[in-house]
């Protein structure tokens, strides 16, 4: 874990190609496109060039007697979208939150098993929960903005951190609300309230607040529910720039959305893992019948 979180705290801070302001955002059909081409190009060899961010070992999550995620194995390959479906209540927020242990703020919830990240069990004892949270960044389903200004939401973990100067800090806020694809939006009221920005814009600024503090793995609850449809897209074309360099892994009920944005898709039903593979084929040709049901809307 020392090297994850060495790596998260010296995160180069430039933005990303094509989000700065002298570049601007790629349109969400194009993007959509892109991606598309992008996943057609990845073949075997590239996937295995890729290191495992994340994986889980026959790990289990219980709520005192109630076992939710059920003894799953799987691997997050770093710098893929990996989305996670199923059906309501089938344990996929719940295995999405262990990856940073947010589980353990709920009395009797335990675990069995192993969660990796970057090689170490996360539930070991002596891992340094907070540092996790830095290295694992998460976004939730309603966007969650402090009742402060703009560039205070976004400098709150930073500060905490320490060290930086009052320039330096102003930098990497500009930086965080470039990459979250929000600067040219807000970059002349960074002192008004973050309150009065719109469903969309508080969603992209909570995201600009967990890139600050440098994670390597982010962490999305269904981030775009709650939202219209242009913001919808707004946030796919955004996430399509963040795979770049991170390693994204978000839970959706929105196959559509599944299917456009992620490069693999694990499928739980009743807190087990029925079926893991490259998004094109989980939605054309699944190999469990339990998989086609449900994408299919037979159930679920």
């Amino acid at each position: 874990m020392a090297e994850t979180i060495t790596k998260a705290q010296t995160k180069t801070a430039g933005p990303l190609e094509g989000t700065s302001a002298h570049h601007g955002m790629v349109a969400p059909g194009e993007a959509a496109f892109a991606q598309e081409q992008l996943r057609e190009a990845f073949g075997a060899d590239e996937q295995n060039r890729r290191e495992v961010a994340v994986q889980a070992k026959d790990f289990s999550v219980w709520y005192a007697t109630n076992e939710a995620v059920k003894k799953v194995t799987l691997d997050f390959k770093e710098r893929f979208v990996t989305a996670i479906i199923g059906p309501s209540g089938c344990g996929k927020s719940t295995l999405l939150r262990a990856i940073n242990r947010m589980n353990d703020l709920i009395p009797g919830c335990h675990v069995t098993g192993e969660l990796l990240v970057d090689s170490r069990n996360i539930y070991s004892p002596g891992i340094d929960v907070v540092a996790l949270r830095r290295a694992v960044g998460m976004v939730f389903q309603q966007p969650n903005v402090f009742p402060k200004t703009i560039f205070d939401n976004v400098a709150y973990g930073p500060r905490l951190q320490g060290g930086l100067s009052r320039a330096a800090l102003s930098d990497l806020v500009e930086t965080s609300l470039r990459r979250a694809a929000l600067w040219d939006e807000v970059k002349d009221r960074l002192r008004g309230s973050a309150l009065s920005l719109s469903g969309g814009q508080q969603q992209r600024l909570c995201i600009a607040r967990a890139l600050a503090v440098g994670p390597e793995v982010v962490l999305m609850d269904e981030p775009a529910s709650a939202l219209d449809p242009q913001s919808t897209a707004r946030i796919e074309a955004l996430i399509d720039e963040l795979r770049k360099e991170y390693t994204i892994i978000i839970v959706t009920h929105n196959m559509q959305q599944a299917a456009r944005i992620s490069d693999f898709t694990a499928f739980l039903y009743e807190g087990r893992l029925i079926e893991y593979g490259a998004t094109k084929q989980v939605f054309t040709n699944p190999v469990q019948r339990q998989t086609e049901d449900y994408i299919t809307g037979r159930f679920g």
